[in-house]
């Protein structure tokens, strides 16, 4: 099963985006805002979050999100992060996430030319983009520690 992946969906989710999360980190292309230690990822949470890397998680969760399914927007993955908000003894209802930190991280990873802004809308990995061979990599060291363990 090791000499068989090849593509992002042959590793777990999980595992690839702490991987490439990490890679991000220290390429230190990435610049972290100043708020990120205070604020809070959604309206329905009650608390900020406990990573301090929480950021570049999320980075490299997007990444992750727009190469495997491309034309996601902001709209989009406020819908993706979004959850259950608690409405005390009310049942609860769905409620989107933060919009200001999906634009945030997206003109992050425009600036280092990963992702690109598509004519229709949404944004999509970039042709020349420095992407696939890092995709590559970690896919072979994640493959690498499954298969050791």
């Amino acid at each position: 099963m090791a000499a068989t992946a090849k593509t992002v969906k042959d590793v777990p989710s999980h595992e690839f985006v702490r991987a490439y999360a990490a890679h991000l980190k220290r390429s230190g292309k990435i610049e972290v805002p100043a708020w990120s230690d205070l604020v809070k990822t959604a309206t329905f949470k009650e608390l900020a979050p406990y990573d301090g890397d929480w950021y570049y998680i999320r980075a490299a969760s997007m990444a992750r999100k727009i190469y495997l399914r491309g034309g996601i927007g902001v709209g989009a993955f406020r819908k993706i992060y979004g959850g259950r908000k608690s409405n005390g003894v009310r049942p609860s209802h769905f409620a989107k996430s933060s919009g200001s930190i999906a634009r945030n991280v997206l003109k992050q990873l425009e600036s280092i030319d990963i992702i690109e802004k598509e004519p229709k809308g949404g944004r999509r990995i970039t042709s020349a983009g420095c992407l696939r061979p890092i995709v590559e990599r970690i896919i072979v060291r994640v493959v690498a520690e499954e298969y050791e363990s």
